[in-house]
């Protein structure tokens, strides 16, 4: 099963992509996604609901959240209301070691993004803070990396033993599902997904820029 862990809609700040057309493009470019992730910029959007969505494009359609710590850029999977009144996801300055610890508090799991990305990813931020501790899980392959940030993000999670996910990073429709995450187990909703995540090892990156 193949998921996409990382999209933004026009709910993001900076998200031009309507979640119908995201599903849209994925049906008629026939791409081999069974689904994607909204991991929208530091907010969690407990109000949409992608039911009718999913119905009608066959797609699973999860949520998530992306928020922004000392680290960089963290993807969130499992989001609930504790998770919600551990920490304020508007904050810019979020200590990474908190976040890690309140998703594994709540049953999420947090998962650093686009590690190789100056400034928003913490392969640089290593050099200067150390390893953080907790962290399980990086993603090494994002479709919006350029240059050598991938492989950055490859080789940070060797040289600690993280486990690698990968997703598009997309804000516009044409870019969803440029790189996701292959799973062995059938994801049936975030639960399963944040399971296989925490626990599971049938899963890996996938990329399918052209």
């Amino acid at each position: 099963m193949i998921l996409d862990l990382h999209s933004h809609s026009i709910r993001s700040d900076d998200g031009r992509a309507k979640v119908e057309n995201y599903c849209q493009w994925i049906r008629k470019r026939d791409l081999p996604l069974d689904g994607f992730v909204l991991t929208e910029h530091r907010q969690w959007d407990a109000e949409s609901d992608y039911r009718a969505l999913e119905d009608e494009f066959g797609l699973l359609i999860l949520k998530g959240s992306e928020v922004e710590t000392e680290y960089g850029h963290v993807l969130l999977f499992g989001v609930n209301d504790d998770l919600v009144n551990a920490f304020d996801f508007t904050r810019l300055d979020l200590p990474l070691a908190e976040v890690v610890a309140a998703a594994d508090r709540c049953g999420a799991i947090a998962v650093p993004c686009h590690p190789g990305r100056v400034t928003v990813g913490m392969c640089a931020h290593y050099d200067t803070l150390g390893p953080c501790d907790g962290v399980r899980v990086i993603e090494t392959l994002n479709g919006g990396s350029r240059g050598t940030e991938n492989e950055e993000a490859i080789a940070l999670a060797e040289q600690y033993g993280y486990r690698g996910v990968g997703g598009s990073d997309a804000h516009i429709v044409s870019f969803i599902g440029r790189c996701a995450t292959s799973f062995e187990n059938e994801i049936r909703d975030m639960d399963d997904l944040v399971r296989e995540l925490r626990d599971g090892g049938g899963y890996e990156a996938v990329s399918f820029k052209e």
